[in-house]
């Protein structure tokens, strides 16, 4: 046999080169790539536009709950996506908590509650409301411990139809004038 130009022998059948896209597995992966990272984005999306259950956190940056310090109370408020009732403490940097504000508290739907902290450990007995000049009302937990020490807390909220607590997305300091 002689070999042809192009290297092909004589009565061979020349070699197909193979065109890419063609291996069926190859267009099955390729498929199912595809298809996950659709539904990734259609999740991702859904799981975007799904409220959180406590919306709205606000908090102050530090207060000083002793005679001689300028901000007395620690200025606490959330809305919540569902009614529920509320439990809320204060935890310190260990996650320990300090001073339960409210325990069970009906919490209304899209409503700013606002409560106020002194700073003092223990579970809430009693409360007092404050009224702002704009009509607003502040729940004011009266907590019969001692002044917790200086340091870094956070705020977790406890939903009654919820299993996972949500911390607050920072923290406020406790601190000596």
């Amino acid at each position: 046999m002689t070999e042809a130009p192009g290297g092909v022998e004589d009565g061979a059948a020349p070699a197909r080169a193979s065109t890419p896209g063609t291996d069926p597995l190859a267009r099955l992966v390729f498929a199912l790539v595809v298809i996950a990272c659709f539904a990734a984005f259609l999740i991702t999306q859904r799981l975007k536009h799904t409220p959180t259950a406590v919306q709205d956190f606000k908090l102050g940056t530090s207060f000083s709950p002793y005679p001689a310090g300028n901000t007395k109370l620690e200025a606490i408020s959330f809305k919540l996506a569902q009614a529920d009732a509320v439990t809320v403490t204060i935890i310190d940097a260990k996650g320990n908590t300090v001073a339960t504000l409210v325990r069970d508290y009906p919490a209304p739907r899209y409503k700013q509650l606002s409560l106020r902290w002194d700073g003092r450990r223990g579970t809430a007995r009693r409360y007092g409301h404050l009224m702002t000049p704009n009509g607003r009302t502040l729940l004011v937990p009266q907590n019969p411990g001692r002044i917790a020490p200086p340091g870094e807390y956070r705020v977790r909220v406890s939903l009654r139809h919820r299993s996972l607590p949500v911390l607050s997305p920072r923290s406020f300091a406790l601190v000596k004038p």
